[in-house]
């Protein structure tokens, strides 16, 4: 399984925001912006920092692929 950032990106241009403007309200580092970006996992507690900063749940911010190749797991 990997997981997908692509809702939070949709998400901030529908809120008309930059990465660095997430980064200052969610109050995360630029190193966490680019694991979000290559689609890397992080800690809940960043997860619950974003969803925090825009109001939303995260499954608003992020989703769960399943790699079809080993039987959805």
């Amino acid at each position: 399984m990997a997981v997908s950032y692509n809702k939070l990106w949709k998400l901030l241009i529908d809120k008309k925001m930059k990465k660095k403007d997430l980064q200052a309200a969610a109050n995360i580092s630029a190193s966490l912006i680019t694991k979000l970006g290559r689609d890397e996992p992080v800690t809940t507690t960043v997860l619950m920092k974003i969803c925090s900063a825009l109001n939303c749940d995260f499954g608003d911010i992020m989703e769960i692929i399943r790699d079809e190749r080993n039987g959805g797991r």
